[in-house]
């Protein structure tokens, strides 16, 4: 039942593909928003979520400066990391080759945030099923827009439905298969101070992507309001989702 409920939350990510199953008219318009949405909820999920949690994780071991030190460290080893990522793919400038670039990065970052959450989901329901069930429904609610941040960048790139759809669903199964390590053998193993180093990584990470790539390329379509109220959307929307979680 752990498996279930994590898996569920996990494929909530394809919702996230619903924009491109209908034709749309105002195409530039929709991924102007998408990105900016993504930027609102990547930033707002690291800044008051993810590195609240890795401080909260070291601060288990070390007292309060030395966890704010080691968390700040790896925030800019994610952040410098992303930036070797995004260095090492497609460095062509057209507008199609910055868009599937930016979903695959997307999609790594996501990867990289959902392993912990599925372990979290999974060992949060063995210790008390309300619990986990309230943390999988969080955990499903923000995971739509981190598909949209996948699939609509990959599919107005590739103009390939099935391509953005292979992609988002790769996102959405590594959160069972954080379930599937916890269960096999990382709940004995997954330390504090190991979690608190993986969660300041990954908000380095959603920082980079979205302040390296997400905005200025949304700033790109030329249409600053819709930039910003997307980007503040984001924002309330993924504010509320961590409000429920926790």
């Amino acid at each position: 039942m752990a498996f279930l409920i994590t898996s569920l939350a996990g494929f909530s990510t394809l919702l996230g593909m619903i924009p491109i199953l209908f034709p749309i008219q105002k195409k530039d318009r929709l991924i102007n928003f998408c990105l900016s949405f993504s930027a609102g909820v990547m930033i707002t999920v690291s800044v008051i979520d993810l590195i609240p949690e890795s401080l909260s994780y070291l601060q288990n071991i070390y007292s309060t400066f030395p966890s704010i030190l080691i968390s700040s460290i790896f925030i800019v080893i994610g952040i410098l990391f992303s930036s070797f990522i995004d260095q090492r793919l497609d460095s062509k400038t057209n507008r199609e080759n910055k868009l599937y670039k930016l979903g695959i990065i997307s999609m790594l970052a996501i990867i990289m945030h959902n392993i912990p959450e599925g372990i979290a989901t999974f060992i949060s329901y063995q210790e008390n099923a309300s619990l986990g069930i309230t943390l999988a429904i969080a955990i499903a609610l923000h995971n739509i827009p981190e598909g949209i941040s996948i699939a609509i960048p990959l599919y107005y790139s590739t103009k390939k439905k099935t391509k953005a759809f292979l992609y988002t669903l790769i996102s959405a199964l590594s959160e069972p298969l954080g379930a599937l390590l916890s269960f096999w053998f990382l709940s004995s193993l997954i330390t504090p101070h190991m979690m608190g180093i993986l969660l300041a990584m990954i908000a380095g990470i959603m920082i980079h992507i979205s302040c390296y790539e997400l905005l200025p390329n949304a700033f790109s379509y030329q249409n600053k309001k819709t930039s910003i109220r997307a980007f503040l959307l984001g924002f309330f929307i993924m504010f509320s989702c961590v409000l429920l979680l926790h």
